[in-house]
């Protein structure tokens, strides 16, 4: 059993960890191996180290080793929106199921798992064996990278840098952007991301990670987000087009400059695209975002 700052409790091959800055650390090599598949965790960790995460009623993180104490898997629990879900790469099937029942004997109830498969339908299966309930699936993503970039033309207008002027329009296309994403894939129930505030927008501004395309008349009609680099990747996302303004090009345009412009610093560049919503899929395809992984998002109840 592993302890001491930042160590939670081991259960068999797997390390609980509420320490962000101790679990980069101990999962370093896992992570760098394959930073793509591993980009979720990696920002999202690296927002815990500086401040910059939405609050959670959960923060661990779990490290899965095998014998000879190599890392074998990790996964998280920071979500800072219900039903709170666990997010878990890669991992040993055993291990994926004695999380859900480590999770069970400390009374942490499991509402949902996203992430690779087939660990995160193995841990959300057994979590609602014990809990009596049942998992299904909310959502398939499928993971991109960009290969050889292929710019499309463009429409009126200009791609530009949010400013700090832009913070509440942009903090209503964040908040807006679930909702419609699962509209146009036949979704129901899906809740606007109330969990990004104002001030977490004028980080991102400052961050120099929000795009804004503006038509001829400087309206902006599209924005374009993307996190800070982990490990030399670069997670592109959310890509929201307001309704009345799609099917003009801005967000093939928009994603496609600021890929290239990554591209141009040597970074690699992944998006997620609902498998559910060809339009996006199409758009992604069409610029060289080429499928990595499929991954799912399980709610249990």
């Amino acid at each position: 059993m592993r302890g001491g700052p930042g160590w939670l409790t081991s259960v068999m091959s797997l390390a609980f960890v509420d320490d962000p800055s101790v679990f980069l650390r101990e999962a370093h090599e896992y992570l760098v191996a394959d930073p793509v598949v591993t980009t979720v965790i990696a920002t999202v960790t690296a927002r815990y180290v500086t401040g910059s995460a939405s609050e959670s009623p959960y923060c661990w993180w779990v490290i899965a080793r095998d014998d000879a104490g190599r890392v074998t898997g990790v996964g998280m629990r920071t979500a800072p929106f219900a039903p709170y879900p666990l997010y878990l790469l890669p991992m040993p099937d055993g291990d994926a199921v004695a999380l859900a029942r480590a999770l069970h004997e400390r009374g942490e109830e499991v509402g949902g798992v996203n992430g690779a498969l087939p660990a995160a339908r193995l841990c959300a299966e057994e979590a609602a064996r014990l809990a009596g309930t049942a998992a299904e699936v909310d959502e398939h993503t499928r993971l991109h990278e960009l290969g050889e970039l292929v710019v499309p033309p463009s429409p009126p207008g200009r791609l530009r840098l949010a400013s700090c002027d832009d913070a509440e329009l942009c903090l209503a296309w964040f908040r807006a952007f679930a909702v419609d994403a699962a509209e146009q894939a036949g979704r129901e129930g899906a809740h606007a991301m109330e969990e990004f505030s104002l001030e977490m927008i004028r980080a991102r501004i400052d961050d120099g990670v929000i795009w804004l395309w503006e038509d001829e008349s400087g309206t902006p009609v599209h924005l374009t987000g993307a996190n800070p680099p982990a490990n030399g990747v670069v997670r592109v996302g959310p890509v929201y087009t307001p309704k009345e303004h799609r099917g003009r090009g801005y967000a093939s345009r928009s994603v496609a400059e600021v890929s290239r412009d990554h591209l141009d610093r040597g970074l690699r560049c992944c998006l997620f695209t609902d498998q559910a919503n060809p339009t996006s899929n199409k758009v992604y395809e069409a610029i060289g975002y080429r499928p990595v992984v499929d991954m799912v998002n399980l709610v249990i109840g």
